[in-house]
């Protein structure tokens, strides 16, 4: 209504209060009533808005509440809203565990009140108020101080199981109604701060282990360059720990063997393998030459994706040096050096199964005339300086044209490869026997010996036949030359008709006609010389050749079938030796082979023949090879369970030159060992055999066996291996070999 018509209105309405005053009040009246009312109502709409606002800013605190409530149960922080005068306002769940409270109790309370003790990193008391207070002076709004890492500790507890929490804290403009509060976060660091520590400690550790290792250990990139290496491995290349950073890993070898390291690297990188082994050759800073053993193992990151190599370089010279050194022992005579006859066999069988052999290979046979009436009047030390000079000749001889070798005692074997395999094997069997016409010079004395030579020549018979055939040929032309009046050659001919079968057709006669005998050489105890005991050898009295000893027959018994028998007629001749013998304390040792064992009957008569002579427990030993032992089975473990079980004690014989001498050790009822005379052989004056011998000694005696050295051949060897722990011994300077008649 506007004031023009509102003063109308006025005007007319006081007119009418003139004409007509009781009714025109009564207008005024109603007309104050209705914009009473309108006032009234205008009030109550406003009240209701209020209402509704309030409302809804309360519904809308509840709702931050409850957000603030839900982001404090996630959360790893733990929050806690004190005023300035250190009194607290509120406080988190989680800050309420971190600090060892009760939510609703702590509230209200002054900060140096709540039962906390805190201390610093060295272990040292704080004051509450001044850690998770307000600081005087630093205050302003939106301020932080620098966080602070604090212990907390249960009141009663000990510092050391005080809980590491990272503290921080903030002033918040009205926090507090108006006034600012002081807002504190607090962190449990405890596990993360052992995760470091552990990460510490095991970086420590490592670096520690890895610069102190006795092996060469190294960091290496995936691109194969040194990134850390330790002193073991710069001294093995001969060079710095600075100077390995960063250098590339195949420049340390050898060309010709970078693509196989690489390759293995390769693999890693690709995930086909977990890790790689290589044995080869390094070059150090000086040039020169190093085997190494070479491990890597790739480490990678989450996410798979490859981080870094370890690894492991493991200087392996000496172990292969070793190994090489027993491979050539186990393939040559430990007297001459020359090839055994594993050995020969090897090479010429494979020069036979070359094209075109004929014309270019033949075989001499070579045995010494009257060398068995040297050895018994100058003594086994004597021959043997004879048999070394024979070795030279025959290598003079031969001069590189084909491979000499020792097949025992005095026989030797060459096998000649030559553009005229004819020519050139007629002219070493001359030279020999040139070179044998000169005396030999042994200590004070002049020696002559001479030979008989016996040659085949390589033809599409003897071929077809394989080395044995070839080198029967050889024996039977020998045999020839002998019987013609020695110090000859011969030629071997269909019609001396000795093929291989010939000397396998004599040992069955010889068997037949107790040609085979046993005869004993002494076992003695090495700390005063006593005689404890004999190993019993075969030997064959051949009616043309002599007493031949086991080399020149052993590899034709199982041709001839007579393996089995033989070892049962040795034992049996053994068990009436010792049943005879006027000294009942000393034992006796019979070679058993594989065959023997597997055979199933040689148990049996070995213990219905001990019962029956009544031959006490322990005389009779049982002595097995290492080599005869390789493929062994169940009954041959079961014959040897069941004479142990008997009495009859289980020595191992040519220990330490096997391929598995531990697993017999650890599966077969052996009660000792006897050391290989390939060893004793070198023994004092090579350090590799005497560390070996000594090795295989202690080893011995950790199991509790029974240790015998073999091959003996004069007071120092006695002596070392007395030293090193070995108790018997035998050998040629206690005796050879006697027939049993002579030693009852």
């Amino acid at each position: 209504m506007s004031p023009r018509v509102w003063s109308g209105a006025v005007q007319q309405g006081w007119a009418d209060i003139t004409v007509d005053p009781l009714g025109s009040l009564a207008t005024a009246i109603a007309a104050v009533a209705v914009l009473a009312l309108i006032a009234v109502l205008v009030l109550l709409a406003r009240e209701r808005a209020h209402r509704r606002s309030a409302q809804e800013a309360l519904a809308h605190s509840r709702e931050l509440r409850h957000r603030y409530d839900a982001l404090q149960a996630v959360t790893r922080e733990g929050v806690l809203v004190q005023s300035l005068a250190g009194r607290v306002l509120d406080m988190s769940g989680r800050a309420a565990a971190i600090l060892g409270l009760e939510p609703a109790s702590a509230v209200g309370q002054a900060i140096t009140d709540l039962p906390v003790v805190l201390v610093n990193e060295q272990g040292l008391a704080m004051n509450p108020a001044a850690v998770l207070g307000h600081r005087t002076g630093t205050a302003r709004a939106g301020y932080s101080v620098d966080s602070e890492l604090v212990g907390v500790v249960r009141p009663g507890t000990a510092v050391t199981q005080a809980r590491m929490v990272q503290v921080a804290t903030q002033l918040v403009p009205a926090g507090d109604g108006d006034a600012a509060a002081v807002l504190t976060t607090l962190v449990d660091v405890t596990g993360r701060r052992e995760v470091e520590a552990a990460l510490n400690r095991s970086e420590t550790q490592f670096r520690v282990a890895m610069e102190n290792a006795p092996i060469g250990m190294a960091l290496v990139d995936p691109q194969w360059r040194i990134v850390e290496a330790n002193a073991a491995l710069a001294e093995l290349l001969g060079t710095s720990v600075d100077a390995l950073r960063g250098y590339p890993m195949p420049e340390l070898s050898q060309a010709e063997d970078r693509d196989v390291e690489l390759r293995e690297v390769q693999r890693l990188l690709d995930g086909e393998l977990h890790r790689f082994s290589l044995e080869k050759r390094y070059v150090r800073a000086d040039g020169h030459l190093v085997w190494v053993a070479l491990d890597a193992a790739l480490v990678r990151t989450a996410d798979g994706r490859p981080d870094h190599f370890v690894v492991q370089v493991r200087d392996s010279t000496e172990s292969r040096l070793q190994a090489e050194l027993l491979t050539h022992r186990a393939m040559h005579d430990p007297l001459t050096g020359l090839a055994n006859r594993t050995l020969l066999q090897e090479v010429l069988q494979s020069v036979l199964e070359q094209p075109g052999v004929v014309e270019r290979v033949a075989v001499l046979a070579c045995d010494l005339d009257g060398f068995k009436d040297i050895n018994d009047r100058y003594g086994h030390a004597t021959g043997d300086e004879l048999l070394v000079h024979v070795a030279g000749v025959l290598r003079a001889a031969t001069a590189r044209r084909g491979t000499v070798a020792r097949l025992g005692g005095d026989e030797f074997v060459v096998v000649v490869q030559d553009v005229d395999g004819p020519k050139a094997v007629f002219e070493v069997a001359a030279a020999v026997h040139a070179a044998l016409r000169e005396p030999v010079r042994v200590g004070r004395r002049r020696l002559t010996v001479c030979a008989s030579v016996g040659i085949a020549l390589a033809d599409p018979e003897t071929i077809d036949g394989g080395a044995p055939a070839l080198l029967a040929a050889a024996d039977a032309a020998m045999y020839r030359a002998k019987a013609a009046g020695r110090a000859r050659t011969e030629v071997y001919d269909a019609s001396m008709d000795v093929p291989t079968g010939g000397l396998a057709h004599e040992l069955i006669d010889a068997f037949e006609e107790r040609r085979l005998v046993a005869h004993y050489q002494p076992i003695v105890d090495l700390a005063d010389g006593r005689v404890v005991g004999y190993e019993a050898l075969v030997r064959w009295e051949h009616p043309v050749r002599g007493l031949l000893l086991p080399g020149a027959f052993l590899p034709h018994v199982q041709e001839a079938g007579l393996a089995v028998p033989l070892g049962q007629l040795v034992a049996t001749q053994v068990v009436q030796f010792l049943a005879r013998t006027a000294d009942q304390t000393r034992w006796c040792s019979v070679n058993v082979s594989a065959d023997q064992l597997g055979d199933g009957e040689f148990a049996t008569t070995l213990l219905s023949e001990i019962s029956r002579h009544r031959v006490a427990p322990g005389r009779l030993v049982v002595e097995l090879t290492e080599s005869s032992l390789v493929a062994s089975g169940t009954r041959i473990r079961h014959e040897l369970t069941q004479l142990s079980a008997a009495g009859v004690p289980i020595l191992l014989d040519d220990f330490g030159t096997g391929v598995s001498p531990l697993s017999y050790l650890r599966d077969l009822p052996v009660a000792g060992v006897k050391l290989d005379m390939s060893f004793t052989s070198g023994i004092p004056d090579d350090p590799t055999a005497g560390k070996v011998a000594r090795a295989l000694g202690a080893l011995a005696r950790e199991l509790s066996m029974v240790t015998i050295a073999e091959g003996i051949e004069h007071d120092g060897q006695a002596e070392y291996l007395h030293r090193s722990g070995w108790r018997y011994g035998q050998g040629w300077l206690y005796g050879g070999a006697q027939p049993g008649d002579s030693l009852r």
